[in-house]
C-alpha cells in the first residue's frame, strides 16, 4: 500500500492504481466548477483533472504529454492529468484554480485542512 496526501488527508491505496479512480473514490474534489459535469470521463482528452504531483508516479503517457501540451496547459508546468496517472510509490497532490486546473491559485494542498 502507498500513501496519498492530499487537501488535508492522507489515504492509502494499492501500488499502481489510478491516481483520478482513488481521489474520486475518497469523495476529493478533484474538478474545478463546471468541469465535474463536464469531463472526459478518465479519457485523457479534456484536461480537466490536472494537478501538481510530488513523489512515485507512472511517467507520462502519450494522451496526458499530448493534451498538456494543448492551451490552456502549457508545458512548461509540472502538472500531471491525474487519470492518466498511476500512483507507485507515496505521493503528495495539489490542485489548482481553473476550469482545466490549469491556474496559479491552489485550490487544496497535502497540507489543506477539508
Amino acid at each position: 500500500m502507498v500513501k496519498i496526501k492530499v487537501a488535508g488527508q492522507e489515504i492509502t491505496c494499492e501500488t499502481g492504481a489510478n491516481l483520478r479512480q482513488v481521489l474520486l473514490a475518497h469523495d476529493i474534489a478533484l474538478y474545478n466548477g463546471q468541469s465535474k459535469l463536464i469531463n472526459c470521463r478518465g479519457l485523457g482528452t479534456c484536461g480537466t483533472c490536472a494537478v501538481s504531483v510530488e513523489g512515485e508516479v507512472s511517467p507520462p503517457n502519450w494522451r496526458d504529454r499530448t493534451r498538456r501540451s494543448l492551451p490552456p496547459h502549457s508545458g512548461d508546468r509540472p502538472l500531471r492529468l491525474a487519470c492518466q496517472t498511476q500512483v507507485l510509490g507515496d505521493v503528495s497532490v495539489t490542485k489548482f484554480d481553473g476550469f482545466w486546473g490549469q491556474g496559479d491559485q491552489k485550490v487544496w494542498t497535502p497540507e489543506d485542512h477539508g
